[in-house]
């Protein structure tokens, strides 16, 4: 479907077609015209599809026509971390740029100039204003934000903002807003948790799911079993092979991303690195390099998991297992953007075979295995350590335990009839046996007896007289 069924603003259809927007999305297809009307809703999908348009184009469409004060904050959009909160407004500039629909992003990790232009917006009043809970929170402390005439209020990645603990936060917010509101809530899954908030904040919503937790089918997915010593060596046997282009290597630590960093611009690569102990400048810098293609690599903990909107990512690569299957997700989703096309390969070590077994299990498909090279040896539990061998071992215990229970379970008469013992005295055989009297053993106290035959000075005497 295309956008000029859904959308009735002229210059937001400008907007869209000078961006090369035309046809939707799924996600964009199904939510925009409940939220049209009005209604309050829940879309999950995967990242990647186009939500943040999903929610954008109709809340823009509807404040272009007019009707919402001028001096007042008509939308609140939150995201769980500043990144995600610069992209959304990013695209919230260009979807908007023929339209007098002004926006503010609210975000920490700034210097006390952004704080006051930040504070200046809330207080004048905004059409869309774009916040990480915390950092709003911190300016509505101060008395100065008014949130009485709030007409949207939308939760981008809902489920990551619990995941951080944002839930308390969250339900501040909500309760200096008025009741009459429009609630968009957003998200890539559905646990427990979020249709808990769901039911607070939402009133008799309409329901989008699109691909719970599953990744775009065109990602080329790829798994390589290699030993934890042997990863960085693979990393560099890859590049080699195929020289990288915007390619994002995602590890577990920042202590791994900076070794990592170090590795392969050893090797001449154009790499940088993004982690929390950057600071914000830094990580903008960052950014706008890999954006621009003089980054080719970029090392990053799952800091950038979400909310990083670069459609021509080549290849995603897990250099660790995500300690959770559904970060697997968002991991991969960087890549086959915008109905593109990707590759994701992750290494799985010694000890991480449990976690891929738990991605497996939630995107309900087994990965390709790759073939490591002969130079990185034998894959984790290969050789003597094998599925077989071990499949061996635990049925020779398995069967030892069955034959020792066996044993345990028959009397002792049965085992062993010639050492029973006597119940009573019938036979004579059996009354010598047992009147013959038992020896008493006899404890020496005292002294040992010297090499001449004496005893020691504080022997105790043995009953002589």
């Amino acid at each position: 479907m295309r956008f000029d069924q859904l959308l009735y603003n002229d210059r937001v259809l400008d907007a869209l077609e000078d961006m090369n927007f035309q046809e939707c999305t799924p996600i964009q297809e199904q939510a925009i015209p409940p939220a049209l009307e009005g209604r309050d809703l829940i879309a999950v999908a995967q990242t990647g599809t186009g939500k943040t348009a999903a929610y954008l184009l109709p809340v823009i469409d509807i404040l272009a026509d007019g009707g919402y004060p001028d001096d007042a904050i008509n939308c609140i959009v939150m995201a769980p971390t500043r990144e995600l909160a610069q992209q959304i407004d990013q695209q919230m500039q260009g979807f908007a740029y023929f339209m007098p629909v002004s926006s503010v992003a609210i975000y920490g990790g700034t210097d006390g100039k952004t704080f006051e232009q930040q504070k200046r917006g809330l207080k004048m009043g905004a059409d869309v204003v774009i916040a990480t809970p915390g950092r709003l929170l911190a300016h509505m402390q101060m008395g100065y934000v008014d949130l009485s005439r709030v007409s949207f209020f939308i939760l981008d990645e809902a489920d990551r903002m619990l995941d951080m603990g944002f839930f308390d936060d969250i339900m501040q917010i909500v309760a200096k807003l008025p009741k009459d509101r429009q609630t968009l809530m957003f998200s890539a899954t559905m646990p427990p948790k979020i249709k808990q908030l769901a039911k607070q904040i939402l009133t008799d919503p309409v329901e989008v799911k699109i691909a719970i937790s599953k990744p775009a089918e065109k990602i080329d997915q790829l798994v390589y079993r290699v030993a934890e010593r042997n990863k960085a060596g693979l990393l560099r046997h890859m590049f080699r092979q195929t020289p990288p282009d915007r390619v994002i290597v995602f590890s577990s630590s920042k202590l791994k991303v900076k070794e990592l960093t170090r590795e392969l611009r050893r090797q001449k690569l154009d790499v940088a690195e993004m982690h929390s102990d950057l600071d914000q400048t830094t990580r903008e810098k960052v950014m706008l390099d890999f954006r621009a293609g003089r980054v080719k690599v970029l090392i990053a903990t799952d800091i950038v998991s979400r909310g990083i909107d670069i459609d021509d990512i080549s290849m995603v690569v897990n250099y660790d297992v995500p300690r959770d299957a559904e970060d697997y997700v968002h991991r991969i989703g960087r890549t086959a953007r915008a109905a593109s096309e990707g590759r994701a390969v992750t290494f799985v070590g010694e000890r991480e075979g449990i976690g891929l077994k738990r991605i497996e299990d939630l995107i309900e498909k087994e990965i390709p295995r790759g073939v490591l090279p002969d130079e990185f040896g034998p894959e984790p539990g290969a050789g003597r350590h094998n599925d077989t061998d071990r499949q061996r071992k635990d049925t020779k215990k398995a069967s030892r335990r069955n034959d020792n229970s066996q044993r345990r379970r028959k009397p002792r008469q049965q085992q062993r009839p010639e050492q029973a013992k006597p119940v009573g005295v019938s036979t004579p055989e059996a009354a010598e046996t047992t009147s013959e009297p038992k020896k008493k053993k006899r404890y020496f106290r005292g002294k040992r007896r010297t090499g001449n035959g004496k005893q020691g000075e504080n022997a105790k005497p043995t009953g002589e007289n």
